[in-house]
């Protein structure tokens, strides 16, 4: 299916790795323009190179999102090389789960402050876009209580509450959804640190998910990309869950 896409403007937060550096891949696959950043030079440097010459160009930033003058920088500076923005995803986690004051500190800076820095750095851009587009990654943490409540899943929550609230306000200007992964294993990530060191969690966390198994990156970043899209063009306010059946709660 054509998105849509081609020759759309688009930045992702946290590029290198996982479901972001599978946003990045898909959106360029589609024939977009994408620049993302991440704090690991080596990182962006290794995912440029993999990814040269796929899309309209793909081109990494080295950025502290817990920055604020850095993230609103690196959004205007971006805006101005590709000539505006049409889409930005807010990806990034500090995946800060122990229940620690500084965790609720780190988790409120990058999960949550980030979301919305990017959100109001991009939006001026977004508004002068025929197809201006906001997503934000959630969890089905932010959904319903699990192991993972305290920082990491309210700040996952208050992700949600924030987009709502910017779809509401922007309706007719620009979108704004959420997209919210389910259990996501991948090389480097954090399941596969639990599957090697907490085996027993590992194992409840795959038998609590009907398929039998995880989600890989490409699940969750298919979803963004198809809501950064004009085929989705009538589509605001959305929280889609990309769990495989994990969370059973009923939204209404």
């Amino acid at each position: 299916m054509d998105l849509q896409l081609s020759g759309s403007r688009v930045l992702v937060t946290g590029g290198t790795r996982g479901i972001g550096r599978a946003i990045v891949e898909v959106f360029a696959d589609e024939g977009a323009a994408v620049e993302f950043c991440a704090r690991d030079g080596g990182e962006i440097e290794t995912t440029e190179k993999e990814l040269a010459g796929r899309g309209a160009g793909v081109r990494g930033v080295q950025v502290d999102v817990r920055d604020g003058a850095a993230l609103r920088s690196w959004v205007e500076a971006a805006a101005e090389r590709l000539g505006g923005l049409d889409a930005v995803v807010a990806n990034i986690s500090a995946l800060a789960i122990p229940d620690t004051e500084e965790n609720w500190y780190t988790s409120f800076e990058v999960d949550l402050m980030h979301t919305v820095r990017l959100s109001q750095a991009a939006l001026p851009y977004l508004e002068a876009s025929s197809n201006g587009s906001i997503v934000a990654i959630s969890s089905v943490s932010g959904r319903e209580a699990d192991f993972a409540a305290g920082p990491y899943g309210t700040m996952k929550t208050a992700i949600v509450g924030y987009i709502s609230g910017l779809a509401f306000q922007l309706a007719g200007k620009v979108r704004a959804n959420v997209v919210s992964p389910g259990n996501t294993y991948f090389e480097g990530g954090v399941w596969q640190q639990i599957e090697q060191g907490n085996p027993e969690l590992f194992s409840m966390a795959v038998g609590l998910n009907p398929t039998g198994h995880m989600g890989t990156p490409m699940d969750s970043a298919r979803a963004v990309v198809f809501l950064s899209s004009p085929l989705s063009s009538r589509t605001t306010g959305t929280h889609l869950v990309v769990d495989g059946g994990l969370t059973r709660g009923i939204q209404l």
